[in-house]
């Protein structure tokens, strides 16, 4: 719910900045409060919130085509049946109608990898299913399923086609988000920070009119960043929203420091905008006066719901079988080189094989005896045989890293011969 900010340049006006706005006009105090506005968190007010402060509406949009292939085959949009290739469970087609297609205002999730637009495409390899069965019935599973990890409410289902001529469908998602703890916001000033706790109003800070602000951040932001500017425009705003009226902020022209500390004397405020206030908790006066305004804060774009991620066993990479990167396949949570080095620091030596081979890629592997060579599975003999000794050696199977195995691949690929040493186990 964008509003126009009370404080404004000419420039702004000159782009039409009004017309769409990106924030909205917080009333903040400068405050040291219970801690946790530490370094650069901030404070809100959760009744704030929960009136609409801080809201906004985040769109994605997915797309899917009917491509056409030679020999006159072409994808269709459809609930897929179950003799498809690549046939998901049935709930995770719920939400499409008869034409494969979600529609608007329904509520879909991304947790299960639900579908929003179904799809069917020929098989891949045309040749070689005539052989055996009916190439038409074997189609392969192609649909569009909502993101891992999002959920949303369809807004908007289009129905066009492309420059060739082939049907598109767009699907418009949208979702709403609530400001939380972790979602950063900033002033005009470069000063952003992360929400670090929500307060309700009634345990919030008051001034002695009964106004508890909406944010409050930190004194030590403002100093060694030297952003007089927001302290500036947080004067001006309070002047603004009290008198009813924008102030023009354009540098080195518009209202000097003096006209609007003279316009907040004139309607009964203190002229540098410090305020008595109370402790909204005991009731007590703070001792200090602290300095409240009005300033245009924007949300930023890092949000915590599009972040968070946690996994405990999950999808691996075929080539390393380490965990994948990456929230949005699943990812493992990376154990880099430094937290190794504090875990050898302590001297915790089963955390460290549990982090890095048990939880990883811990794999057995055939190394044979005698020469230390990498064995090899003969299937006619059915047993391992290394391929320097054959058959007349011992082959043991060790624990070992997968990407340690790889290694030593590589290293034969290059002509070079790794050679283990084993110990006899006692």
């Amino acid at each position: 719910y964008p509003q126009a900010p009370l404080v404004k340049t000419h420039g702004m006006t000159a782009i039409g900045f009004d017309n769409g706005p990106a924030g909205q006009n917080f009333v903040v105090a400068i405050l040291s409060y219970g801690g946790y506005n530490m370094e650069d968190a901030l404070i809100m007010n959760r009744s704030s919130i929960e009136r609409g402060l801080g809201r906004s509406t985040f769109f994605r949009s997915y797309e899917s085509e009917e491509r056409r292939y030679p020999g006159g085959q072409e994808d269709t949009f459809e609930i897929p049946k179950e003799d498809v290739r690549g046939y998901k469970a049935p709930e995770v087609y719920k939400h499409l109608s008869e034409d494969g297609v979600v529609e608007p205002e329904t509520e879909v999730s991304g947790k299960l990898g639900e579908v929003i637009i179904g799809r069917t495409s020929p098989p891949r390899f045309l040749e070689s299913h005539q052989e055996f069965d009916n190439p038409m019935e074997r189609r392969r599973e192609t649909s569009q399923a909502m993101r891992f990890g999002e959920s949303g409410t369809v807004d908007t289902v289009i129905f066009t086609e492309t420059q060739e001529g082939h049907r598109l469908i767009k699907v418009k998602m949208r979702s709403l988000r609530i400001p939380e703890l972790g979602d950063k916001f900033a002033s005009r000033h470069g000063q952003k920070g992360i929400i670090g706790v929500l307060i309700p109003q009634e345990d919030m800070p008051f001034t002695e009119s009964g106004l508890a602000p909406d944010l409050i951040i930190n004194p030590h932001a403002i100093p060694s960043r030297m952003t007089i500017g927001q302290l500036m425009e947080l004067l001006a705003g309070k002047l603004a929203s009290t008198k009813g009226d924008f102030i023009r902020a354009t540098a080195f022209e518009g209202v000097s420091a003096d006209e609007i500390k003279d316009g907040l004397h004139e309607l009964g405020f203190q002229r540098y905008g410090r305020e008595v206030m109370y402790d909204g908790r005991t009731g007590e006066k703070l001792i200090s006066d602290v300095f409240v305004g009005v300033a245009f804060y924007q949300k930023l774009h890092h949000l915590v719901n599009d972040k968070i991620h946690a996994r405990a066993r999950g999808p691996v990479q075929i080539l390393t079988r380490q965990p994948t990167e990456g929230r949005s396949r699943e990812g493992g949570l990376k154990f880099g080189e430094m937290e190794r080095d504090c875990l050898i620091g302590h001297g915790t030596a089963l955390i460290l094989k549990e982090r890095l081979l048990d939880e990883s890629d811990k794999s057995e592997a055939p190394f044979c005896e005698t020469c230390g060579f990498l064995a090899m599975y003969n299937r006619r003999v059915e047993k391992f045989v290394c391929p320097v000794c054959r058959e007349d050696t011992i082959v043991s199977k060790i624990v070992i890293s997968y990407a340690f195995k790889l290694l030593l691949q590589e290293l034969m690929s290059l002509g070079i011969a790794p050679r283990i040493e084993l110990e006899n186990k006692m």
